[in-house]
C-alpha cells in the first residue's frame, strides 16, 4: 500500500510542493521508495519505501533511541 503525494505533505510540515517533489525524486533515485502510477481519472500516484528502505529504518532505529536517551535536557 503506497502513499499519496498530499498524505506525504501532510507527514512533513511547512515543505512546499517543488521541495517534496524533489525529495521524493531523490530519494526514488537512491532506490529508497517506489513510485507507482495508476491509470485513472484523475491519475494517482502513490509511493511506497523500498525492502532497501524498510532494512536502512531498521537499522538506524537504534541510533535514534539512544540520541533520544542521552539528548541534553
Amino acid at each position: 500500500m503506497g502513499t499519496r503525494f498530499r498524505c506525504a505533505r501532510a507527514l512533513v510540515p511547512g515543505i512546499s510542493d517543488p521541495q517534496l517533489t524533489l525529495r521524493l525524486k531523490q530519494l526514488q533515485d537512491r532506490g529508497l521508495i517506489e513510485r507507482t502510477v495508476i491509470p485513472s481519472t484523475p491519475v494517482q500516484i502513490t509511493y511506497a519505501l523500498t525492502p532497501g528502505a524498510e532494512e536502512l529504518i531498521s537499522a538506524l532505529q537504534p541510533l535514534a533511541h539512544w540520541s533520544e536517551r542521552h539528548r541534553a535536557s
